[in-house]
C-alpha cells in the first residue's frame, strides 16, 4: 500500500476536524478570539469597559461598539473567557508546539527559522524575517476583523457550508495573494 503524501495526510486530517467541529459543536474561526484577548487586556486596564447589563439579551454590555455587538456577545465571552472558541485557540497554539516538537520529518531548526526560498530572495537577517513575520500576520489578523472574519472562519468553515461568502473571501485572498507572492518572490536578475 503506498504511504499517503504528508501534505494530503494533514488535509484529509484538517477537513476531518472542520467537519466534526461543525457537526457537533460550531464551525470554525479563531479571529475574534484575539478581540475577546484584546477586551480581556483592556478591562484589566479600564474596567468600565465590560459592564453587566440584564437589560441585554447576553447579560453584559460594553461602551465599545464592536463589544456589545449581537447584544453585547463579545463582551460575555470577554468577561467569561473559559469557552469552547477561546479554550480551542489556546488548543490550537498547544498542538502546534505539540507538533513541533513530535513531528516526523522537518528541517532542521535553521531552515525552519530562514527558509531557503526567503535567503534566496530577501536575504540573510534574521531580525527582518522577524520583523517581516510580525508585521505579516499583525496585517492579516487586522484584515480578518475588518472582513468579520479570518481564513479559517470565511474560506474553510464558509466554504464547507456552501456559504457564497465564503468562495467570494476565497477569490479575494487569491487574488491579493498570488500578485503580493509573484512581486515578493521574483527571480533574481528578471
Amino acid at each position: 500500500m503506498p504511504r499517503i503524501l504528508p501534505w494530503l495526510q494533514g488535509g484529509l486530517l484538517l477537513g476531518a476536524v472542520f467537519l466534526m467541529a461543525v457537526a457537533f459543536v460550531k464551525p470554525i474561526g479563531v479571529s475574534t478570539q484575539f478581540v475577546i484577548l484584546d477586551a480581556m487586556i483592556w478591562e484589566m486596564v479600564d474596567p468600565t469597559i465590560i459592564q453587566e447589563d440584564s437589560s441585554t439579551k447576553t447579560g453584559y454590555a460594553s461602551p465599545n461598539a464592536y463589544l456589545n455587538k449581537s447584544g453585547g456577545k463579545y463582551a460575555k465571552n470577554a468577561a467569561n473567557p473559559l469557552n469552547y472558541s477561546f479554550i480551542f485557540v489556546i488548543a490550537m497554539a498547544f498542538g502546534a508546539f505539540l507538533s513541533s516538537r513530535l513531528g516526523g520529518d522537518r528541517p532542521d531548526n535553521n531552515d525552519t527559522i530562514m527558509p531557503d526560498v526567503w535567503r534566496t530572495h530577501i536575504g540573510d537577517s534574521h531580525g527582518l524575517r522577524l520583523l517581516a513575520v510580525f508585521v505579516s500576520g499583525f496585517i492579516v489578523l487586522f484584515g480578518a476583523r475588518l472582513a468579520g472574519g479570518c481564513t479559517s472562519g470565511h474560506m474553510m468553515s464558509g466554504m464547507m457550508q456552501t456559504a457564497v461568502s465564503g468562495y467570494l473571501f476565497s477569490v479575494g485572498l487569491f487574488a491579493a495573494a498570488l500578485p503580493v507572492a509573484f512581486l515578493l518572490y521574483k527571480k533574481k536578475g528578471a
